[in-house]
């Protein structure tokens, strides 16, 4: 009997296994084994893969890379719309409920973005609107250069949400600022301290490499991207510059390289290092934000059995 076929009979209740892990781990390729192995498909919870005009510089899986497993939330909107975390969960939880449980026991979620793992697994408070001439203000003082003033007044306000959050992502700053000068609460405190309770059993795994393995595939996947027109398509998202998704590493570094502020290989250096980095801060949070079982990426069959073992 299948795998397949053994959890028709066996689950009394649906299943979302949910695999994170640092960018260029290797993710797609083991959530692409597991669907066709649990005969299922695959939610990305990647906060910019959603978006149809980035591709390159997501590291957005092709066609060949998805092998006929049915994926979700990838190209699904536009850089022109606004998506945000409790969005995703909205909608998330909606496809999981009405059409993926209706058909299959167990759905997979995977990617990089902490903050929307949490909104699917416990849900998020609702943040309050900061006032729009507080929202002015601040991007005035993006557009005159202060990104690292705001960001250590955004340390001195909020040090927990700090500890993990990207400092170099312009929006995030704004934002969580934003949220601490309009309410005089941390940005964090937002964040639900009692979970919410979902309808499906949550499994979630976490997978890892040798740090100086992880590197070198890092290093290789920029140069690919380099290769494969990453500069063609930045250019081709100049008017859009500005957007929340583009300010992150893989777009960033290539349009400070456009503006004349360093040359091609300072720019190709700053690519790898930054997303280095980029990597070891989504192991923090993963590590220190929630209770994962740990792999390495190559343990198909170790992450398969663990499974198995916690499927209700």
């Amino acid at each position: 009997m299948s795998i397949s076929e053994n959890l028709t009979e066996s689950c009394l209740k649906s299943n979302l296994i949910i695999i994170v892990g640092p960018t260029a781990v290797g993710k797609t390729d083991l959530c692409v084994k597991l669907a066709k192995a649990f005969d299922t498909e695959i939610l990305s919870c990647d906060s910019r893969q959603f978006y149809t005009e980035l591709s390159i510089g997501t590291a957005k899986p092709t066609p060949e890379e998805m092998d006929s497993v049915v994926h979700h939330f990838i190209d699904s909107h536009s850089i022109n719309e606004y998506y945000s975390a409790g969005d995703f969960e909205r909608d998330a939880i909606k496809l999981l409920e009405n059409d993926i449980f209706q058909r299959k026991n167990v759905a997979i979620m995977t990617g990089g973005s902490g903050l929307f793992v949490k909104a699917l697994t416990d849900g998020l408070d609702e943040m309050p609107e900061a006032p729009l001439a507080l929202r002015e203000e601040l991007m005035q003082r993006l557009e005159k250069g202060e990104l690292e003033i705001m960001a250590e007044e955004l340390r001195q306000l909020d040090p927990e949400y700090c500890e993990t959050a990207d400092l170099q992502n312009s929006q995030r700053v704004v934002r969580a600022l934003e949220v601490c000068l309009s309410t005089g609460r941390p940005f964090s405190s937002f964040h639900k301290k009692s979970n919410v309770q979902r309808n499906f059993n949550i499994i979630k795994i976490g997978i890892e490499r040798p740090r100086e393995q992880l590197y070198e595939r890092i290093n290789l996947r920029m140069d690919l991207m380099l290769q494969n027109g990453l500069m063609e398509e930045v250019k081709a998202l100049i008017p859009y510059k500005h957007h929340n998704a583009l300010q992150t590493v893989g777009y960033k570094e290539v349009f400070e390289y456009l503006d004349g502020n360093y040359n091609y290989q300072t720019m190709v250096d700053l690519l790898k290092r930054n997303s280095r980095r980029y990597a070891k801060r989504q192991m923090t949070w993963f590590k220190n934000q929630d209770s994962f079982e740990w792999f390495n990426a190559t343990d198909f069959t170790g992450v398969q059995a663990y499974i198995a073992s916690q499927l209700q």
